[in-house]
């Protein structure tokens, strides 16, 4: 892989990045579940939307952590390199997962 194409995935990580930490902000002040209602279908159904909420902030997180480390294996040379067997993940891969950790072969028996 070339540094242009490098320089192609780190723009797009910083870019998704930056949408995933948005997102996650704009996720921060979840409902209020309080007692302020007696009818238990609606507490229930605030309940249910925390629990979404909460799913979905864990996501987030998760894949900002994911993309972080593309971003550290760029800075330290070693982006686009297979975490299990050590050869290049495929562009293929790249270009829809441009933060992956592991090639085609490692994605599909892991």
């Amino acid at each position: 892989m070339d540094q242009t194409q490098i320089d192609g995935y780190k723009r797009r990580l910083e870019k998704e990045r930056m949408l995933i930490a948005r997102e996650i902000k704009n996720n921060e002040s979840p409902i209020d579940v309080g007692a302020d209602t007696e009818d238990p279908d609606e507490e229930t159904d605030k309940s249910e939307i925390l629990g979404d909420q909460i799913a979905v902030a864990e996501d987030l997180k998760r894949r900002l952590a994911d993309v972080d480390v593309a971003l550290e294996k760029i800075r330290k040379g070693t982006y686009g390199i297979c975490e299990k067997c050590g050869k290049p993940i495929e562009k293929e891969i790249l270009d829809i997962d441009p933060e992956s950790r592991l090639c085609k072969r490692d994605k599909s028996h892991g």
